[in-house]
């Protein structure tokens, strides 16, 4: 790959046009030929913040093979980049592309913790477990300027109410403080992603994340606080990360996860020409191998939306996969098991009375 040939620090490598628009933006070689004999640079690709201002943020989730009933996001867009997420065709509804612009335009919903207060303390709701990053990572760069997701934390210590994080980055370690108290009432879990143990591929994949030593580091500093710690082991790519099943499981439980769950990836929507520009431009020479094997797990199609298969696969790669994680967990998690979540805290907590019975 040539480095000169590619946007530095992104990972998709396009913006594709918005399918809600009629009309669309086109990059012309003459302008940038133009740009290029005056000097001037036709795209800084610098990372922008916007505020927008939802009415609710607790959304619950209809997708069965998910594994969450509700989650909220504190963010939309993500400048992790990771080139496969299956995020970016939400960007769309926004008014963006889910190629670049899903990296470099970041909404904003300040008013998170104040909406999120006021659904814990609705008369209608009973306490289920919220998961913070259903879409978007909660902890990607933005949070470090507005610490939105540590003000959410107060908001769930304070109501007693559970709470998930899925999250890639080790800024979660900055939340150390409200995480372990919410542990001593079994009020939180934390789930890492872990895609490769080889920071060159983590590099290309995912190019502004935490790195993978990081992660391995930051799973055990929460288990050693006693907050419990599953790994996602997410997505298995054939012929790009398929190969290290077995090794990140069992760095990650040795590191002190309590499970691991995987899924096999699927190119959703745009997100099917998004990662074949990528990986043409960054593994030319295995390419069409990639592609093609990802095409095997989903019935000849570079995506399968079919609920129960879309997730696991369907074949001999992704059932070759999906026997290696099996393995992964009879070998390293047999007498391991996920803490489940405290859901009798909170209505005491939001009424203020307590039950005789």
């Amino acid at each position: 790959m040539n480095p000169k040939s590619t946007i530095k620090g992104r990972g998709a490598q396009l913006n594709l046009p918005n399918r809600f628009f009629e009309l669309s933006h086109e990059m012309r070689y003459d302008f940038l030929e133009y740009c290029h004999k005056e000097g001037e640079t036709p795209d800084t690709n610098k990372t922008k913040y916007l505020e927008v201002f939802p009415k609710t943020i607790v959304n619950k989730v209809q997708s069965p093979d998910v594994g969450m009933g509700y989650s909220m996001n504190a963010y939309q867009g993500c400048e992790h980049g990771c080139i496969y997420c299956y995020a970016r065709n939400t960007h769309e509804f926004w008014g963006y592309s889910p190629g670049l612009d899903f990296e470099r335009r970041i909404l904003v919903k300040k008013d998170a913790p104040k909406l999120l207060e006021a659904k814990l303390k609705s008369k209608n709701w009973k306490a289920q477990p919220i998961v913070m990053s259903g879409n978007t990572d909660c902890y990607q760069p933005a949070e470090k300027i507005y610490k939105i997701t540590r003000a959410c934390l107060e908001v769930f210590l304070k109501c007693k109410h559970p709470v998930g994080i899925i999250t890639k980055n080790a800024l979660v370690l900055r939340d150390l403080d409200l995480l372990k108290v919410l542990a001593q009432d079994q009020l939180v879990s934390v789930n890492i992603s872990v895609t490769s143990l080889s920071e060159n591929t983590r590099r290309i994949l995912e190019p502004r994340t935490t790195t993978s030593k990081k992660r391995l580091e930051t799973i055990q500093v929460l288990s050693t606080n006693r907050i419990p710690v599953n790994v996602m082991l997410a997505p298995i790519i054939p012929s790009i990360n398929s190969h290290e099943i077995l090794p990140m499981a069992k760095a990650v439980s040795e590191a002190g996860a309590l499970s691991i769950g995987h899924t096999i990836v699927r190119l959703n929507g745009a997100i099917g020409e998004i990662f074949t520009d990528w990986v043409k431009k960054t593994m030319p020479d295995r390419a069409d191998k990639v592609l093609h094997q990802i095409e095997s797990c989903h019935g000849g199609v570079l995506n399968d939306s079919r609920f129960g298969a879309r997730m696991r696969g369907e074949g001999k790669i992704a059932e070759q996969i999906n026997n290696l994680v099996k393995l992964a967990k009879l070998k390293y998690f047999k007498d391991k098991a996920p803490q489940k979540l405290n859901c009798n805290l909170h209505q005491p907590c939001k009424n203020g009375q307590l039950k005789l019975f």
